[in-house]
């Protein structure tokens, strides 16, 4: 790739097609002599040193005609891509816009190569990597949950973090060498409780990262909600009333009916979910209930939600049991707690009997059915929004460098644990502050670039 920017580029920004408005994008060190050239108006903004609004018009190729429209223009380096940069906003023609960007192309300009406005942003430093990425995110965004994801990437959400740990980490190494420039006089620059306890903080930062980009790698956009709880809780009949299909799942008044696990895919307000029936939790011994166990521990732990089942009519002495397995889920999982078959309670049908339940209700009869729908479309969205930090293609690129990151990380954080040479950790300090900064583009290849950017469409 050639990193030599100084040429005027010229590309149209805006969607192809008939729209209601066209953009015309110009950049480049040497704009004025082309645009003055092209662009007719009675301002003399050729001169301006500042970002200024013009009336006029842009001249057609081999024509007498003009498009009339609005010059926005950026003159110095403050500008999204570091360079003079022009935009020219009118009426959207597709035919008379390619013609004003040949006219363009005819007075010192060429097209734009696919993502080349935006690499330019990211050499002269306006943007890093990951909002570079985020960038074709928000156009590319399928939902309003991507293109908020994107946003926040672009705003520099998880670029700010990753710079801070940056930081952290520079601000140790410097430390660290200090030390080792006075081991003779056995001086402690930072003592190696604190040291242990930074080195922890960020290690945990990029696994948390490593963790979501694995995710975001694995996620196809459907949220799976798992239903459990123990053998006869009334899990199969819930399940037949979310799905709407009285005989989707076996129903019966023998506990553990249920061996298997069933799937059902649903649409619950825009939102893809895969609602799974799991058996019921009990310590079986044979070899059908084991694997049956086997596989409900594998649908919960991949699930994004879990309602836990609890008959209201439940045995006295299968209410410890249900306590403790609520609880250890609890604390793992994204959980819902339902009481369910409430009309076989003698309690009142309020959640007030059941202090510690989310929702109360029946599925033979229908009651609560609703509310339970509408609070896991709630937590879905709270979870799934609130646990993710990078767009799927930043997850892509940055998955290994995380990784490794957080392998540096954890080495420096034993070395310093175990009272090593603090030579030794810096050294994996150093190999972290690597990994970051070619997440960021601190560091990075031409390959990398042309992988990035030749993804954008032209224009952008």
């Amino acid at each position: 790739m050639n990193l030599q920017f100084d040429d005027t580029i010229v590309a149209l920004a805006s969607a192809p097609g008939s729209s209601a408005a066209g953009i015309i994008r110009i950049s480049g060190d040497d704009i004025v002599p082309c645009l003055s050239t092209c662009f007719e108006s009675t301002s003399e903004w050729q001169s301006s040193r500042r970002s200024e609004r013009h009336s006029g018009q842009l001249r057609l190729t081999d024509s007498d005609l003009c498009l009339p429209g609005t010059l926005y223009y950026w003159p110095t380096a403050r500008s999204f891509t570091g360079q003079p940069l022009a935009e020219f906003h009118t009426v959207s023609a597709p035919p008379l816009l390619e013609s004003a960007i040949e006219n363009l192309g005819s007075h010192g300009a060429r097209m734009a190569r696919p993502g080349e406005f935006t690499l330019r942003a990211f050499l002269a430093g306006r943007v890093d990597l990951v909002q570079a990425e985020a960038i074709l995110g928000v156009i590319d965004a399928y939902d309003h949950e991507e293109l908020n994801l994107a946003l926040s990437q672009l705003a520099g959400g998880v670029s700010t973090r990753i710079a801070q740990a940056r930081m952290n980490l520079l601000e140790l190494l410097s430390e660290l060498e200090a030390g080792l420039d006075f081991v003779e006089e056995d001086i402690e620059f930072i003592d190696r409780d604190t040291l242990v306890s930074r080195l922890h903080d960020i290690r945990t930062f990029c696994e948390k990262l490593y963790d979501d980009s694995s995710h975001r790698m694995e996620s196809t956009g459907t949220l799976t909600v798992v239903l459990a709880g123990l053998p006869n809780a009334g899990k199969s009949t819930l399940y037949n009333t979310l799905v709407g299909d009285a005989q989707a799942a076996l129903v019966s008044d023998v506990a553990g009916t249920t061996r298997d696990y069933l799937v059902t895919s649903l649409e619950w307000e825009g939102q893809s979910i895969h609602l799974i029936d799991t058996a019921g939790m009990e310590s079986g011994k044979h070899g059908v209930s084991l694997s049956a166990q086997d596989f409900r521990r594998e649908q919960i732990a991949q699930a994004d939600l879990v309602i836990w089942c609890t008959a209201a009519d439940i045995d006295s002495e299968l209410k410890s049991k249900d306590q403790i397995q609520r609880d250890q889920l609890s604390a793992e999982q994204n959980v819902i707690i339902v009481k369910t078959k409430s009309d076989l309670s003698s309690e009142p049908l309020k959640n007030t009997s059941f202090p510690d339940c989310d929702v109360m209700l029946s599925a033979t009869q229908g009651v609560g059915i609703e509310a339970l729908k509408n609070l896991i479309l709630t937590r879905l969205t709270e979870y799934h929004r609130g646990s993710k930090f990078l767009i799927g293609s930043t997850a892509s690129r940055c998955r290994e460098s995380l990784r490794s990151a957080s392998q540096s990380m954890q080495a420096a954080e034993e070395a310093a644990t175990l009272r090593m040479g603090e030579e030794l950790v810096a050294i994996e300090i150093c190999d972290a502050l690597q990994h970051l900064g070619q997440i960021v583009g601190q560091v990075y290849t031409d390959d990398i670039l042309d992988r990035i950017f030749s993804k954008f469409c032209i224009g952008k």
